[in-house]
């Protein structure tokens, strides 16, 4: 359901007529009070669906819209303006302690790295206990070798029905790659939901926190990013890992994940985090049925208009299995790299993959036809 939050957000539907002065598609959700003052302040020659749990759809022209939008809450004005600009833009290169990822200019490739015995991609093939953490560094070197611009350690499952692992097993998985990593001059991100893990991975030189629960499993982790200059991934999930594919629902999944990533951001915001240290997740496969998943998909270029990097994590996930046959983990790579161009067609700028070689020169062609400005000569 979406939330009645006080504060009304917006969601750019589409707007590529916008620039020819041509109608701009959009929804406005919010607590019905909010709600009732928008549409009492629609234009006649507004286009408007009619509203349904707390959402209303809008067809007009930016100054038109605009107008409506002001005499509701100057915010939602703002943000119309603020997000027709960075509509389908490249958002600004990331800038993490260990170096810039180039997300203004190509696709940023992050290699998976699971130091679990119970990843649902690999069964555990990079931690074997009693040799760890020789075959976790050897697999990393394998994935920046293939092209990885950044390497994402997790010490903690986060496949559907996975249970919680405590603190001070996931840091004894996950630090001493961090360290080696780091000290070797890679770009590290921590896939963590735990503030104590991220403080001290970022210690160890971690230089990006991954955090699939948006901060909802330890409130505290939040206040940690904070207090660093760290980049900062806010993924939308539904539930958590143990129980997020037991029963997903959303009434229109696109506009819940959309405001739930905006309120994300308030959130992030009212704690020190500047909109410039985040990268925006809508959460494949976290919290989400087949038709959820395709959905989000079709619609990903509505989450380029916060103006910040959007990642896909979609490599070898179920729902590619589903429609490719019932193909297991291992054989969903070309489904794997068709989630990649297409994510990468419609604004994404970092991809999350196992199979880093095949992902890059995937999403290298993919971006060359969606962006040729970039190519180059």
């Amino acid at each position: 359901m979406i939330e009645a939050a006080p504060r009304a957000s917006l969601r750019v539907r589409d707007a590529t007529a916008w620039e020819v002065a041509g109608p701009v598609d959009v929804e406005v959700y919010g607590a019905e009070p909010v709600i009732d003052r928008l549409l009492a302040a629609v234009p006649v020659d507004v286009a408007r669906s009619r509203p349904a749990a707390l959402l209303v759809r809008l067809t007009a022209p930016a100054a038109r819209l605009r107008e409506a939008l002001a005499a509701t809450d100057p915010r939602l004005a703002d943000h119309l303006d603020s997000r027709l600009a960075s509509w389908r833009q490249p958002p600004p290169d990331l800038q993490t302690p260990a170096g810039t990822l180039p997300t203004a200019s190509r696709p940023v490739v992050m290699g998976i790295l699971n130091v679990t015995p119970d990843s649902f991609s690999d069964g555990g093939a990079a931690y074997p206990p009693d040799q760890h953490p020789r075959p976790a560094l050897a697999a990393a070197g394998a994935l920046l070798e293939a092209g990885a611009d950044v390497i994402d350690v997790g010490g903690e499952s986060t496949r559907p029905g996975a249970e919680p692992v405590a603190p001070e097993e996931e840091l004894r998985r996950v630090l001493p790659v961090v360290r080696e990593l780091a000290a070797a001059g890679a770009i590290v991100s921590i896939d963590t939901t735990k503030a104590a893990v991220a403080r001290a991975a970022i210690e160890a030189g971690a230089a990006l926190v991954n955090d699939v629960s948006a901060g909802a499993l330890d409130p505290v982790l939040l206040e940690t990013v904070a207090a660093t200059e760290i980049p900062y991934v806010l993924m939308h999930l539904q539930g958590t890992p143990s129980t997020m594919q037991q029963d997903p629902r959303y009434l229109d999944v696109v506009a819940e994940v959309h405001h739930a990533l905006d309120a994300g951001l308030d959130r992030l915001a009212a704690r020190g985090v500047a909109p410039e240290r985040v990268v925006l997740d809508p959460g494949i496969g976290f919290g989400k049925r087949l038709e959820h998943n395709l959905a989000l998909l079709r619609e990903l270029s509505t989450f380029t208009s916060f103006g910040r990097p959007v990642l896909v994590g979609a490599s070898r996930k179920s729902f590619i299995g589903h429609l490719t046959g019932g193909a297991g983990p291992d054989d969903r790579l070309e489904g794997s790299l068709s989630v990649a161009a297409l994510a990468v067609d419609r604004g994404a700028r970092l991809l999350r993959v196992h199979d880093v070689a095949a992902t890059v020169r995937a999403v290298t062609l993919a971006h060359a036809i969606a962006h040729p400005g970039d190519v180059p000569s």
